[in-house]
């Protein structure tokens, strides 16, 4: 079996292959256009977007730099999803992302393990595990999100944390390691951020 078969596999496999190198080269020659482009070249920005990604749904929004390991070749975005500034995908195996999430400054979201054993890091090996986040999302400034994680619906991550296990859907979680700290309740319907009030009759 080729290396490049096994990356999707989960399966122990050299990145330096050369037929891997050659996709990925393929691959980050798109990103460093994406990531030289003016801020008024939206139409571009677009174009080499729709290019660099598996799927990538409608009113997608990268903030530049972007980072990525394979170009978002490996993700799949839903529609309304918007990176800040820095984010890093390390996306040598799949990326789903849902709808009207939000990836703040900085976030790493990672695909991307190595065995434990020297031995097999001392030869190069390496092995993958997809991570899937759901829609209506909200990933903090800083959050980590480690290999074969999942995380459900309508979740905020709070900034600055490592996710280490699945987080279920309707929930407020951070820290490091990240564990959910309450469900999402009918305060927050009022209030919006401490003492703040929703004033629902200036939301459209």
């Amino acid at each position: 079996m080729k290396m490049k078969d096994r990356m999707h596999r989960g399966d122990l496999y050299l990145p330096a292959d050369e037929e891997i190198l050659s996709y990925q080269t393929k691959c980050l020659e798109r990103l460093y256009e994406f990531n030289h482009t003016r801020p008024s070249e939206t139409e571009k920005r677009q174009s080499l977007m729709k290019e660099m990604f598996a799927h990538i749904g409608k009113n997608c929004y990268i903030e530049p730099p972007f980072y990525s390991n394979f170009a978002g070749r490996h993700v799949h975005l839903g529609d309304n999803v918007y990176f800040n500034f820095g984010v890093t995908l390390v996306d040598d195996t799949y990326i789903y992302i849902g709808d009207n999430t939000w990836l703040g400054p900085n976030v790493t979201v990672a695909t991307a393990g190595h065995p434990i054993l020297p031995e097999l890091r001392e030869k190069g090996y390496q092995y993958n595990a997809s991570v899937k986040i759901g829609r209506n999302c909200w990933i903090g400034a800083g959050t980590v999100i480690v290999p074969g994680v999942t995380i459900g619906d309508n979740v905020v991550i709070g900034a600055g944390s490592v996710v280490t296990k699945d987080i279920g859907s309707g929930v407020v979680a951070v820290g490091n390691p990240c564990r959910i700290l309450r469900e999402i309740n009918e305060r927050d319907k009022e209030y919006y951020f401490k003492d703040r009030k929703i004033n629902w009759a200036e939301i459209e």
